[in-house]
């Protein structure tokens, strides 16, 4: 996430935040592609991640989370939303219930269009689940409601933004129960991050 997106962040939750990276390329017999669930479509993904990542304040936040400890917070009934980082590496171990579609941003940021554009034009990095690539999706023009999200940080009151949004995103049907080892890492500009993931599948529908 750049500086601009950080901003934003910073206003309705009072913390700078970043985001993950993206896979460069097309599809190998190695890789799987993001794909695309009835039920998580792609026109809504983007702010309803942000809904979900801002709405959070900060000592809790999946977006700030050293451990993966808060990665359950505020999630959705229907889909598994997962956080990157403010910058740097870091290792998360989350645990996910069974059937839920695994959904997130690679790299994103909510600006103006132009400056989308930019960030965009950057972006590059690599994401693989279990040692295989994940061809991410690239969603742009795209305005997003940012519902409930915490702001003032006296009265606890929470608001709604619109605002402009970008990024590349995976979509992934529910994983098998078990472990597996998600690793992003990518850039755009200056901005670096990465975090080793590891999933911990259930087989309901509690984490």
């Amino acid at each position: 996430m750049s500086p601009r997106s950080a901003l934003l962040f910073a206003l309705v939750l009072g913390v700078l935040a970043g985001c993950g990276v993206v896979q460069e390329g097309g599809a190998g017999a190695n890789s799987i592609v993001s794909s695309t669930p009835e039920d998580v479509a792609a026109e809504s993904i983007q702010g309803r991640w942000w809904t979900w990542a801002t709405s959070e304040g900060e000592s809790t936040n999946p977006v700030t989370d050293m451990t993966g400890e808060f990665c359950g917070r505020n999630q959705p009934e229907d889909v598994w939303f997962l956080a990157g980082t403010f910058g740097g590496t870091l290792q998360r171990t989350c645990k996910v219930p069974g059937g839920r579609p695994v959904v997130f941003p690679l790299v994103n940021q909510v600006c103006a269009e132009a400056e989308c554009t930019e960030f965009m034009a950057t972006a590059k990095g690599k994401a693989t689940l279990d040692g295989k690539e994940i061809t991410p999706e690239r969603m742009e023009d795209d305005n997003v409601t940012m519902t409930g999200v915490a702001g003032n940080p006296v009265t606890g009151e929470k608001g709604t933004i619109t605002s402009y949004a970008c990024g590349l995103w995976v979509r992934l049907p529910p994983l098998k129960a078990g472990r597996h080892k998600l690793v992003i890492r990518g850039s755009s500009g200056d901005f670096r991050t990465g975090v080793d993931y590891t999933l911990i599948v259930g087989s309901g529908q509690q984490a």
